[in-house]
C-alpha cells in the first residue's frame, strides 16, 4: 500500500487525480499505475485499470487469479469490474468512495443508474439489430477451439 500511496502523490504532482494501485505476486509488486485520465484524455485511464493492463502483459495472461490489488482508494465501479474481470484474488483500498466524494470524484450517479432498469436511465438506450448482431454469438457458440474467459 506504501508504492500504491506514492504512486497517488506522484499523480497528483503530474496534475491528474490522486489515485494509485500496484498489482502483487507472491509478495512482489508486479505492476503499478496511477490515475492519467487528464493527461491522456482517457476517461478509462484510472491508476486500477492501468496497473492490470500492465500486470496481464508482465504475466502474458488475461487472468489475474492468485494477485491481489493495492489500491489508494475503493474502486469505482468500472475498476471494480475490470477487477472481477481479471479475477484478482483480494482488494485492499485506504480511501473510500464517500473520502473521494468529499473532493469532487463521485461514482453516486453511476451506482445509482446500475440499479435501474435500462429505460429509467439517464443515457437512453436503444436495441437495434439484434437478429444481425447474434450472428457472431452463434458462431462464437459453435466455435471448438475458443478460449473461455
Amino acid at each position: 500500500m506504501i508504492r500504491a500511496i506514492e504512486l497517488s502523490i506522484k499523480s497528483v504532482n503530474t496534475g491528474t487525480g490522486p489515485f494509485g494501485s500496484v498489482i502483487v505476486k507472491d509478495n512482489k509488486i508486479i505492476s503499478e499505475g496511477f490515475n492519467t485520465v487528464t493527461l491522456s484524455n482517457d476517461p478509462t485511464s484510472h491508476a486500477e485499470i492501468a496497473a492490470i493492463r500492465i500486470a496481464c502483459k508482465e504475466l502474458k495472461n488475461f487472468s489475474l487469479k492468485g494477485c491481489d490489488l493495492y489500491t489508494t482508494c475503493e474502486p469505482c465501479p468500472m475498476c471494480l469490474s475490470a477487477i472481477y474481470w481479471a479475477r484478482i484474488d483480494k482488494i485492499y483500498y485506504a480511501n473510500t468512495r464517500n473520502d473521494a466524494q468529499k473532493i469532487d470524484f463521485s461514482d453516486a450517479l453511476i451506482y445509482e443508474e446500475l440499479n435501474k432498469s435500462i429505460k429509467d436511465r439517464k443515457i437512453p438506450m436503444h436495441q437495434i439489430m439484434r437478429d444481425e448482431a447474434l450472428k457472431a454469438f452463434e458462431l462464437w457458440d459453435k466455435k471448438t477451439d475458443k478460449v473461455k474467459y
